[in-house]
């Protein structure tokens, strides 16, 4: 099969040296210019001066990416870029459809997260890497490309072996055989998510210029940018209820430490208990060489099946540590475990040395979590969250109380935590849960 994993595409011839020298000097003073109106606003404290700084910023990261495609485009793709440099985030790929064989760059095994001693995934087997409701996208312009001979431009996010999010941008063409069929698929495939922060941060900025009550934020974490909360590395294996649970509006996250920290395996879940009662719990397992996958995918199936046989939060934590001791699996860490009854608005809970569950209300912490029970209002918010976020975190989470409480959904509630409490920086696994009373339907029950 001939290879394409050249970024000089056989169709097209590249431009003459002397013509790209002059597209590179041109890039440059322009980065110049831009860089010289950046250094013009001042230190960017206020909304209009941070608008304009993340406007600079982003002109600044696409000049960057343009000087070094320009530069690639003179020198010929480099033997083995430097890893996190541009063109380690710009793979390529063909799929030809004839023998079902697939040949990948070693920058898209990078991009992807995946062993470059591993086989290449056929075009069938790629959408596994896809976010669940990204592929019927990438489906639907891989279809067009094979069946209409459309070219591919979108972008779609992959979920890493480690259970990090990436959101690359695929642009492709079908490669026809001697007859003018289809015989393969070439695709060049970047990461953007850099790019898609930077411009997250300019849209942020504009907004806050225009509707945000809130003081602006100075110091240094002006300059770190918001983080989203990504899918488990067990996601998939075991499902969340997004839609909910009775009384509850639900939603959860996962915080994943810096890339060169050890992976922990920490979890989440929200399943029934009696009736129409809900366990909600958190935790992690301590032995550093826990599957982040497998072993918390596990303890949830068996935390599952405790309460599927009547077990009560409060028997939990001895019950699900009697269970793992007969398993390979280490002791569970850090976790609590709360029961809510939709009908009386009552929690309750237990822990296994992990941190207490946070209850807000009319835009404080109460700090009315008591474990033989609690009566919730509609309208409160009740926070878990594993050790992970301590204690920095947990602090930065009662000072944000009043945003909390008045935002209008347990995922909006899911975002400010993620953005406010997920520094790059952390040094362990961390997972939220965020569960927002909901307003009764019909009459109240007697009591």
């Amino acid at each position: 099969m001939s290879s394409h994993l050249s970024t000089d595409h056989p169709a097209v011839q590249p431009p003459g040296r002397g013509s790209v020298e002059a597209l590179i000097s041109q890039a440059r003073r322009l980065k110049g210019d831009v860089d010289a109106v950046r250094r013009d606003q001042g230190d960017g404290t206020g909304p209009r001066g941070r608008w304009h700084r993340a406007l600079c910023d982003l002109a600044l990261h696409q000049l960057s990416d343009l000087d070094a495609h320009l530069a690639q485009l003179r020198d010929g793709p480099a033997p083995a870029p430097r890893p996190g440099s541009l063109l380690s985030r710009v793979g390529s790929a063909e799929w030809n459809l004839l023998t079902d064989e697939a040949e990948w760059s070693g920058e898209l095994f990078q991009i992807l997260g995946r062993d470059p001693a591993a086989a290449p995934l056929s075009l069938d087997e790629f959408p596994s890497l896809v976010l669940t409701e990204d592929r019927p996208k990438l489906t639907s312009m891989v279809t067009d490309c094979l069946v209409d001979g459309r070219p591919i431009d979108g972008e779609f996010r992959v979920v890493r072996p480690d259970g990090t999010v990436r959101t690359v941008h695929m642009m492709g063409e079908p490669v026809l055989d001697a007859d003018g069929s289809t015989a393969s698929m070439w695709a060049v495939l970047r990461d953007v998510g850099e790019l898609r922060r930077s411009q997250r941060a300019v849209s942020e900025t504009r907004d806050s210029l225009r509707h945000s009550p809130l003081p602006a934020r100075t110091g240094p974490r002006a300059a770190v940018e918001p983080r989203e909360a990504v899918p488990p590395p067990w996601h998939g294996l075991l499902r969340f209820p997004h839609q909910g649970r009775p009384g509850l509006d639900l939603a959860a996250g996962y915080l994943p430490a810096a890339a060169d920290t050890p992976r922990c395996g920490v979890w989440y879940d929200a399943c029934p208990l009696a009736g129409d009662e809900t366990l909600l719990a958190v935790g992690d397992l301590t032995g550093a060489d826990t599957d982040p996958a497998q072993g918390p995918a596990m303890v949830i199936g068996a935390l599952r099946g405790l309460t599927a046989a009547g077990t009560r939060p409060g028997e939990l934590p001895d019950r699900l540590a009697r269970l793992l001791r007969s398993t390979a699996l280490p002791p569970v860490r850090g976790a609590v475990y709360c029961g809510y009854r939709p009908g009386s608005r009552t929690l309750t809970w237990a822990q296994a040395d992990g941190p207490a569950p946070l209850l807000f209300r009319d835009g404080t912490e109460t700090g009315q979590t008591g474990r033989t029970g609690t009566d919730l209002q509609a309208g409160d918010l009740l926070v878990l969250h594993t050790g992970g976020l301590v204690p920095a975190g947990r602090q930065r989470l009662l000072a944000l109380a009043p945003r909390l409480t008045g935002a209008r959904s347990a995922q909006e509630v899911l975002s400010i935590v993620t953005e406010e409490v997920g520094e790059p920086l952390r040094r362990e696994d961390a997972c939220v849960l965020v569960a927002r009373v909901t307003p009764r339907q019909g009459p109240a029950p007697r009591t």
